[in-house]
């Protein structure tokens, strides 16, 4: 009987890390820039709270997805449409916020000329990604 070894662990831990990377550049390379500023667990057990800077290229469109907590954001620069399911589309601009609860569908897209530019502060569940692709 023939066992399997499993590649060694540096060789396993160098493909983890090249998959990784080239995740990361495709995501860059949608026009969609996200960056974790704060991570820090909150008052309420089992969640956490992340601020995030996100900027979308014009033009460009995230994609339908949903949080695992509320999200709360503020417009700092540029202008987009915000597609939530059940409502009707809406313009938000600099200088507005907006708040979508946990697990609801949404998209957003830049319709300006400009990138736009948010804070998002989401208040999620402990252990659970940030954001999953909508079904």
């Amino acid at each position: 009987m023939r066992t399997t070894r499993s590649a060694p662990l540096p060789q396993t831990l160098a493909a983890c890390l090249l998959m990784l990377a080239a995740g990361m550049a495709a995501a860059q390379s949608t026009g969609i820039k996200r960056t974790v500023v704060k991570k820090e667990d909150v008052s309420v057990p089992g969640r956490e709270a992340v601020v995030a800077s996100v900027e979308l290229a014009p033009g460009v469109v995230a994609g339908r997805h949903t949080h695992p907590g509320d999200e709360i954001s503020y417009v700092m620069e540029g202008e987009g449409e915000l597609m939530i399911d059940g409502e009707d589309p809406r313009r938000v601009k600099a200088g507005e916020a907006f708040v979508i609860k946990a697990g609801v569908v949404h998209d957003a897209r830049n319709v300006g000329t400009v990138p736009m530019k948010l804070v998002g502060v989401y208040v999620v569940e402990k252990g659970k990604p940030l954001a999953s692709p909508a079904k």
